[in-house]
């Protein structure tokens, strides 16, 4: 059976998609590959970072308060410096940024009252190194 191997490109709408488009790349350093949109790497993303695909019940609160079905989640260095930048643009910060274990999460509206979800990722792990046992064999710490 063929399978999905990842996720190619979000698409979606706009009334003035490449004035949308500056938008983004003049408040979070879009890098605009073609008029009204970018390519990004997946090389070129953190370590610890993923893409992840996700359906929602239609009665999700994710969403609320914008009116589209979609929710764009973009990777950044800095949560709370981009969304200062989002909203000195003219984006509309919706609540206050969250720590979880894998990364600081942060939303705003766009001009056209989409949901963004900006996510910086957290820092990996340091896994400890075993420490020698008698006889050479090395034990984990528990």
């Amino acid at each position: 059976m063929a399978q999905v191997l990842g996720v190619g490109g979000v698409f979606f709408k706009s009334r003035n998609p490449r004035k949308l488009a500056r938008w983004y790349s003049r408040c979070l350093g879009v890098p605009l590959s073609f008029p009204s949109g970018a390519v990004f790497s997946p090389a070129a993303m953190p370590k610890q970072s993923m893409t992840v695909w996700s359906v929602f019940p239609i009665s999700a609160p994710n969403f609320k308060p914008s009116r589209s079905a979609f929710v764009i989640n973009f990777i950044v260095d800095d949560v709370e410096a981009a969304l200062e930048q989002v909203i000195a643009a003219g984006g509309t910060r919706v609540g206050k940024s969250r720590e979880y274990p894998y990364g600081r999460f942060g939303w705003f509206l766009d001009p056209d009252g989409n949901k963004v979800e900006l996510w910086q990722p957290g820092k990996p792990k340091q896994s400890k190194r075993p420490e020698p046992a008698k006889g050479g064999r090395h034990r984990t710490r528990r």
